[in-house]
């Protein structure tokens, strides 16, 4: 019973879950997207919590790691990602899907993953915050940028950011007090487990029809997302190793660079283009959970071979 206790509560077990519940009981996704946004604060809340207050000190060492996070989940990934989902992408509202992924903040599982791949810790918590915080400028200005044509407020866009980033960001804050913390540490993994699979139930049943009935739209979306993820992260880690930076923090960077939260571009694609403008968020959640799945097996594998 307890086996069976642990996989029901196992974050792939739950992400796999809400993607087949998605495909099968899709009819009542839309009774909760309108709760989306409301589900994604409460996430965003506790996910949040794993930043800590104490790796952000002392202030002059935080340029650098938060310089290196904007730069690699914005421009880096940005650049090769967007470039490749203008030739794939068949319609305006996928594209834009795309452009919101790449506006997002970096996903929070960067934080335990750098300790479960033996990265480096601060330097994930810092690359991470500073991200987060630019998010609150980029994500406007980017989806401003490519959005011409389309009905879309600069001024809703930041209100919009503000929300979803900085007031959870200060919110968790006050669930990080030791009286409080004690409490959110046993059940703040489930909730965020649970808070994303809602979303990503939402966001594939919502858009189930084209699961079904267009497999070619979601081999194109495939295509991309294996590029900003599996392929650019190979090919910067061997760039980067080959530069004679420390193993380390090579881990972190990679996944700085790749790991985007599939969350928070579900919601803003759904709250301003659409359903179908998050059909690759929803993809993305599913990439994202292999290429984790992937990166910690080719880690069991070098030790068990070393």
């Amino acid at each position: 019973m307890n086996f069976i206790f642990r996989i029901i509560l196992n974050r792939n077990f739950i992400l796999v879950l809400a993607v087949l519940l998605g495909m099968l009981l899709g009819d009542f996704a839309h009774y909760l997207q309108p709760y989306t946004i409301y589900v994604l604060a409460i996430t965003m809340v506790f996910s949040t919590t794993g930043i800590d207050s104490k790796a952000l000190l002392p202030l002059k060492n935080l340029i650098k790691p938060m310089l290196v996070g904007t730069v690699l989940n914005y421009f880096v990934y940005g650049v090769i990602v967007l470039i490749v989902a203008w030739f794939l992408m068949p319609t305006k509202e996928l594209f834009m899907g795309f452009v919101v992924i790449v506006a997002a903040p970096p996903g929070v599982a960067v934080i335990p993953f750098t300790g479960i791949l033996k990265g480096d810790i601060k330097f994930a918590i810092i690359g991470v915050f500073g991200a987060f915080l630019a998010s609150i400028i980029i994500a406007p200005a980017l989806i401003g940028l490519f959005s011409k044509g389309v009905n879309v407020s600069s001024w809703s866009l930041f209100l919009l950011m503000i929300k979803l980033v900085l007031v959870p960001l200060l919110f968790s804050r006050i669930l990080l007090l030791k009286p409080v913390f004690k409490i959110v540490a046993k059940i703040r993994g489930k909730i965020v487990d649970w808070g994303f699979a809602i979303i990503i139930f939402v966001a594939v049943g919502m858009n189930r029809d084209v699961f079904f009935s267009d497999p070619k739209i979601l081999i194109l979306i495939t295509i991309v997302l294996l590029f900003g993820t599996f392929i650019l992260g190979s090919v910067y880690e061997q760039i980067a190793l080959k530069a004679g930076i420390a193993k380390s923090r090579v881990t972190t960077e990679v996944l700085l660079l790749t790991i985007k939260s599939s969350g928070f571009s579900v919601v803003t694609a759904f709250t301003l283009f659409g359903k179908e403008a998050a059909i690759p968020s929803a993809v993305l959640a599913v990439i994202v959970l292999l290429y984790l799945l992937f990166l910690s097996i080719r880690l069991d594998y070098k030790n068990k071979v070393n």
